[in-house]
């Protein structure tokens, strides 16, 4: 567990709340998610239920699982990566990705999105429905666990990914099919929460994991009502595209739009229609995801930036505390 330093009371900001540099390493992060209503209700909430919101914040993680790891059936290989990292998952709860909702989820990152990779989004998110796990980590961590379980992740683009990451161990489809996300620190945590839950959803999460007991056995009841609402997919990348060939092959003919790209947009120009799946899978591969060029709103922090930040956070307090500790003398 992080040991927190003590802080001084920050002023309230003119358009929000305070946002404790215990959340986030981003001063600009802490001026936006204070004037931010997400951020807003999740924290007043919490702060109703415990005295320790950073403490909170610090010791807990989310992993949403996304439709397309429902889909491909990756749901437990996922609880059970967590187990052997040492994360208990300590919450459960199914959530449905709508458009609004991924704009709020991202909406600091979303300014990066290119219009194909908009248009795949929603095709996809809102297909089947998705699990998020609170889990706590049951071993000591010097960083927030937010931060140490992205770390263990991996990275958005696939061809990053190493062995022993979640995102390698699920499946290196593309970069838009990655099948988890993670709150990137303790104050995306909070938001991310009351994105996802109303405020009778996030008590009961809340609820849960102050409790502190394990809700693995929930999370695979989930698990199996959402696979009972979802049919299996293949996720791989040249069956979608021969899938999406031969049913586009009645209009265009033998031998035509051989390249992915130019299959896919002719069955956009022409209104066509073909799955969705294999639409995203197809997309995410040969069009692009990512404006070159453009830096997020706002963005992560990893493993070495935090500890700089925590370390000094502590020498700032150690000296607040020897500047009005009474003289010896």
């Amino acid at each position: 567990m992080t040991n927190h330093p003590h802080h001084p009371a920050h002023p309230e900001p003119a358009h929000g709340i305070p946002v404790s540099p215990l959340l986030t390493c981003h001063p600009a992060k802490q001026q936006l998610y204070g004037a931010d209503t997400y951020y807003q209700e999740s924290y007043e909430q919490l702060l109703g239920l415990t005295d320790d919101v950073p403490g909170f914040a610090h010791r807990h993680a989310a992993l949403l699982l996304k439709p397309d790891a429902v889909v491909a059936r990756r749901l437990e290989a996922a609880v059970e990566w967590l187990t052997e990292r040492h994360f208990r998952i300590v919450g459960a709860a199914v959530t449905r990705l709508t458009r609004t909702m991924i704009r709020s989820l991202w909406y600091f990152q979303w300014n990066l999105a290119t219009p194909h990779r908009r248009r795949l989004a929603a095709l996809f998110l809102e297909d089947a429905d998705a699990l998020v796990l609170v889990v706590r980590a049951d071993r000591p961590l010097d960083v927030p666990a937010c931060v140490e379980l992205t770390r263990l992740k991996g990275p958005t683009d696939p061809d990053a990914r190493v062995p022993g990451q979640l995102r390698h161990l699920l499946g290196r489809y593309s970069y838009l099919l990655n099948l988890v996300h993670t709150p990137d620190e303790p104050a995306d945590l909070l938001r991310e929460l009351a994105v996802h839950f109303d405020d009778a959803g996030r008590a009961r999460l809340f609820r849960s994991a102050l409790a502190d007991a394990d809700h693995t056995g929930h999370a695979l009841e989930l698990a199996d009502r959402l696979y009972a609402a979802t049919k299996p997919r293949d996720l791989d990348f040249e069956p979608a595209v021969e899938r999406l060939r031969q049913a586009l092959s009645r209009r265009l003919g033998p031998g035509t739009a051989a390249d992915p790209r130019q299959l896919l947009e002719w069955a956009w120009n022409h209104g066509s229609d073909v799955d969705p799946w294999d639409t995203v899978i197809v997309g995410s591969k040969v069009l692009p995801m990512r404006r070159p060029g453009r830096a997020p709103v706002l963005d992560g922090a990893d493993v070495e930036t935090w500890r700089r930040h925590l370390t000094a956070l502590r020498v700032t307090a150690n000296r607040t505390r020897t500047e009005h500790e009474p003289n010896a003398n």
